[in-house]
């Protein structure tokens, strides 16, 4: 049977700290190298670790000359971002924690080989590449972190996104739309534009598309919803890019199925690699559905009062089951003439938003007019679009990566796990 290294490790552990059961343990233990990477790790798991968790600054190389002298804590949280064998670097840190610990690693490579190396060769839990976002840290650290049963949740499937303004005219069709657009054209996913409002929707009319009744008939006959259905209905604007929608008689209601919006969200992730769905807060049982299926919900405000005010509304609305962090929060129209400051939108809302979106009225109204996607132009609007992008489309590294670095690979000999060998 190969040395797994197990007897060395204990051994070099028992030396350098005392036992886990040791008065004054620290149960979540954080080293992070820049200060945009923790305030993300604060906000993403504060609601799943009511005590706190402490942060340190400082990379691996930091966390081996700390843990080398305290007690080992439950979960280790360690950067590796910057370090030139990030590696060997783990592999010393093995050699001063408890091969029972929870370790969580973050870094700068976007790289499956390097993925793989560190998950599967070393024993890592979990590896995240910068820049992180909320939902991204929620997602794949909030399970071990929460001692929650890790599993997929759902995610063989595409990702659903809604996007509510807190009140009308703040412009979330307008981001929801230009969102759909980067997904599908930029980032070339396949992505879907659902507008569930029937009668007065303005989503299609932003990228010049067409709509049809196959959203209603989706609505009143849920049964009939298969993948020939979901191609037919949806309305190419780009290769990989479709939008749902309707423009119904206003005479004419629709009678919307209880189980409708399950059945065509289900058909729709089969389908596409992104669901952006433009869902007005109104006392709709389909809105409701939406909402609460969604994997990421998105809430855009003005610079006024009254946004604030249904801001926070929203924000206490409770959470859907696939969604592990709170709503991703996006200012719009931030200097607006006579708007309020961010400083005070910040102070009444309790929290930073998210994502913040300059005001861009002359060329908001252009795009509208022509039909024209106004992310496709350079600037703070296509900035605000691509960081939230970030923030609600997390995807795990593809096998399309670049190869890992050669002098990193781990040779021949060293094919044992580092971490979890009592797991």
């Amino acid at each position: 049977m190969p040395d797994d290294g197990a007897p060395r490790i204990r051994a070099a552990t028992e030396a350098a700290a005392p036992s886990r059961a040791g008065v004054g343990q620290i149960r979540i233990l954080a080293f992070v190298a820049d200060a945009d990477s923790e305030t993300v790790l604060r906000e993403a798991l504060a609601e799943s670790v009511p005590e706190g968790m402490e942060v340190r600054r400082g990379n691996v190389r930091t966390a081996i000359t700390v843990l080398a002298r305290t007690p080992t804590p439950r979960t280790l949280i360690v950067d590796v971002s910057g370090e030139e064998q990030p590696l060997t670097a783990l592999g010393d840190l093995s050699e001063v924690v408890e091969p029972d610990a929870q370790v969580l690693v973050i870094g700068d490579l976007e790289d499956v080989n390097f993925y793989r190396h560190i998950t599967r060769g070393l024993g890592a839990l979990e590896y995240l590449y910068k820049p992180l976002s909320r939902d991204m840290v929620a997602r794949h650290f909030r399970p071990f972190v929460a001692d929650e049963t890790h599993h997929a949740e759902g995610m063989l499937g595409g990702r659903v996104v809604t996007v509510t303004g807190a009140r009308g005219g703040v412009g979330a069709t307008t981001i929801a739309a230009n969102l759909a657009w980067h997904f599908g054209v930029a980032a070339r996913r396949h992505t879907v534009l659902l507008d569930p409002d029937l009668y007065r929707g303005s989503a299609a009319l932003l990228l010049n598309a067409k709509t049809g009744s196959g959203l209603r008939t989706a609505l009143e006959q849920p049964q009939r919803i298969d993948a020939l259905f979901v191609e037919r209905a949806a309305q190419p604007v780009a290769e990989r890019l479709h939008v749902l929608a309707g423009e119904e008689r206003l005479a004419e209601p629709p009678c919307h199925a209880p189980d409708a919006a399950e059945r065509l969200l289900e058909a729709l992730r089969r389908r596409y690699n992104f669901v952006v769905a433009d869902v007005p807060f109104a006392p709709l049982a389909l809105n409701r559905d939406l909402l609460e299926r969604a994997h990421q919900r998105v809430i855009v405000l003005d610079p006024s009062l009254a946004a604030v005010r249904d801001t926070l509304r929203l924000l206490a609305l409770p959470p859907g089951k696939s969604q592990p962090r709170r709503a991703v929060v996006v200012l719009n129209r931030l200097g607006r003439p006579g708007g309020l400051a961010r400083r005070e939108i910040e102070d009444a809302l309790k929290i930073k938003p998210d994502v913040a979106i300059p005001d861009l009225p002359r060329q908001a109204g252009q795009a509208a007019s022509m039909g024209q996607p106004l992310v496709a132009a350079k600037g703070g609007f296509r900035a605000g679009i691509i960081a939230l992008a970030r923030e609600v489309a997390f995807v795990r590294l593809l096998d399309s990566s670049i190869g890992a670095r050669s002098s990193e690979l781990i040779e021949p000999g060293r094919k044992r796990r580092f971490f979890g060998l009592l797991r």
